[in-house]
């Protein structure tokens, strides 16, 4: 669901550049309450799972393909604030090194693909999990809705900013109809894969698992007709998380992050995204710009002079997740570093 230049006018390619500025800065500051020892070394691996997961398009319908926005997997991995900042990490990086989403709609994607899927997914999956029961497996079911659900929602509000910055002329329930029948068939997918990683991590690591946090529930005992908390219930104390390595995990995911961006993706389907084919159809894309990074080496996802189609897909896609999770990372620590800072001793002030 990439918009590319030329789809949404100036003015309001502005005001969402501003509106995901303000986001993007608010998150910064949300993610300092949410990366700790656990999410901030898997934060940026979690940007690049999102790239590689991206370049795997598949088919939805005749003519059409889809792929993850990666909204709620981000959310629910390792928090809604950090979520936005994993996305938009995703969406910068392919913006200025792929020419994939324009960089004048560079605010209109992050509103779209960064915040709207964050905040519709996570708010969901909050609300699904408070009435499922306590349970590993609530986790996952919530996951899947939320995710199929923050997919829809992300092409409605396409569709609300297309009907107020279009540069076409055409009849705005149209492409609504299109534009929402599409993605609600892209969302199934984007739920398979978001439950599918969330289940997985939670059976190795649940602690990992930001959605997944204080799911431990004591034994209860009825007395008296009262249920009470059965005494010794809860065993023995987890070891610390400082003391259990996330360094399996970590290397898990990246090999798994390199192997589909440089291998799988080159089995993906090569037929239009919703958002493609729905602007084809409809003919809201007469007025599409080139894209101001067209001439970059690794534009398009392929290696530029790199004439075998495969070993330059392969080598793009492995360089991309090399360089998100680079950037990603680099963004996390300095978030967790300056948490870490603004809670030292030398920074509490003390009341005589």
């Amino acid at each position: 669901m990439h918009v590319p230049d030329g789809f949404i006018n100036a003015p309001t390619s502005a005001v969402t550049g501003v509106v995901a500025a303000g986001a993007i800065a608010v998150s910064l500051r949300g993610a300092r309450r949410e990366l700790d020892e656990r999410t901030a070394p898997l934060a940026g691996l979690v940007a690049a799972f999102i790239f590689a997961v991206q370049m795997l398009n598949f088919p939805v319908a005749a003519g059409t393909s889809g792929h993850l926005l990666g909204g709620a997997l981000a959310a629910i991995l390792v928090g809604p604030f950090t979520g936005v900042l994993c996305v938009s990490v995703v969406l910068l990086m392919q913006g200025i090194l792929f020419a994939d989403g324009g960089l004048t709609a560079l605010g209109v994607n992050i509103t779209d693909m960064a915040i709207v899927t964050t905040v519709v997914a996570y708010a969901l999956f909050r609300g699904l999990v408070k009435v499922l029961p306590r349970t590993r497996r609530s986790v996952t079911v919530a996951s899947f809705v939320a995710a199929l659900v923050s997919v829809p929602a992300a092409a409605l509000a396409f569709t609300v900013l297309y009907w107020i910055g279009g540069t076409t002329d055409v009849a705005i329930g149209k492409v609504a109809t299109a534009m929402i029948g599409v993605h609600v068939l892209i969302g199934i997918g984007e739920a398979v894969i978001t439950a599918l990683t969330v289940g997985a991590v939670i059976a190795v690591r649940p602690d990992l698992v930001y959605g997944a946090r204080g799911l431990q529930q004591r034994l209860k005992l009825r007395v008296n007709g009262e249920l009470v908390d059965a005494p010794g219930a809860s065993g023995p104390a987890p070891a610390p998380v400082a003391a259990r390595s996330h360094r399996k995990v970590w290397i898990t995911g990246l090999v798994a992050s390199l192997v589909l961006a440089g291998f799988v993706s080159f089995y993906a389907s090569a037929d239009p995204d919703g958002l493609e084919k729905v602007a084809a159809d409809k003919g809201i894309d007469e007025k599409t710009e080139e894209h101001a990074a067209a001439d970059s080496p690794l534009a398009d996802y392929g290696v530029k002079d790199i004439s075998d189609a495969r070993i330059s897909g392969g080598l793009a896609g492995v360089i991309g997740v090399g360089v998100t999770v680079v950037a990603g990372s680099a963004v996390f620590w300095s978030v967790r570093r300056r948490r870490s800072d603004d809670a030292s001793p030398a920074n509490t002030e003390t009341t005589v």
